[in-house]
């Protein structure tokens, strides 16, 4: 990761568990998030786990977005092909940009450690009301993969040429490229 030498910007990150199974005592990958955030240097603002629920889902995630101490939402789970599985369809009408390749480089470091089960994979990202939205399935692995090959170094501000934390709301804007 290409630093330069602007100072950490700490941002309120927020977590949502989606699952029919798990509770927040059996919730491994919510866990992981909120720890890895934590460790990272970022607030967690709060951390939910609700079933798979279009409707739940899009009133946890719309509540998020327009509360200004909430800069960014990790999503875990609900992003396969199960007939409950419905966390992209919850997701996305509430996006005003897509970040399509946050779908498509998970997928690619995913291939390295799953190989073709990535195409099982419906990760997304986008942006809303200034808000990064990112949906990662709910294995514990995938979202180990999407913290250290991926978010860790987009949500941090220091990170060159570019970084998510200059598109947030209530964020400083980042300098010019290096």
């Amino acid at each position: 990761m290409a630093h330069d030498t602007a100072e950490f910007v700490p941002l309120n990150i927020a977590v949502l568990t989606v699952s029919d199974t798990r509770n927040l005592d059996t919730d491994s990958s919510g866990q992981f998030l909120s720890d890895n955030v934590k460790v990272a240097g970022h607030v967690l603002a709060d951390r939910q786990l609700h079933p798979d629920d279009i409707y739940r889902i899009r009133a946890v995630v719309s509540d998020w977005i327009v509360r200004p101490d909430v800069q960014v939402i990790l999503i875990t789970g609900g992003t396969g092909f199960t007939g409950r599985d419905s966390t992209p369809e919850a997701v996305t009408p509430l996006l005003d940009k897509l970040v399509d390749g946050f779908g498509e480089l998970f997928r690619h470091v995913s291939w390295e450690e799953i190989g073709t089960s990535t195409l099982q994979s419906r990760a997304l990202a986008g942006l809303a009301n200034r808000t990064l939205v990112v949906c990662m399935p709910g294995s514990t692995g995938a979202c180990r993969t999407a913290w250290d090959r991926i978010l860790r170094e987009q949500l941090d501000s220091r990170t060159r040429p570019c970084n998510f934390v200059q598109h947030l709301a209530a964020a400083p804007a980042c300098g010019a490229r290096s």
